[in-house]
């Protein structure tokens, strides 16, 4: 599997691991707080990697790609 396509399935499937939005997919994180993010630094590691690619897939009004991902590449 090609490594863009393996990262964008795994961001659709990757759900925020603390705090307030707590086991919701990254993609449905709200917009004012993947600019928070942004603003503030993004996390080190894959986690802040997925975070800045969903900063932005949301930017450019790409979310829909990635619910489009979820529904056709079920989690295994």
């Amino acid at each position: 599997m090609e490594p863009d396509k393996a990262f964008l399935i795994k961001l659709a499937h990757t759900k925020m691991p603390y705090g307030k939005y707590k086991d919701r997919y990254l993609i449905d994180l709200p917009e004012y707080y993947v600019v928070w993010y942004h603003n503030k630094g993004f996390p080190k590691g894959k986690l802040g990697e997925m975070l800045q690619s969903v900063y932005e897939l949301k930017l450019n009004g790409l979310e829909e790609l990635i619910h489009t991902i979820k529904r056709n590449f079920p989690k295994r």
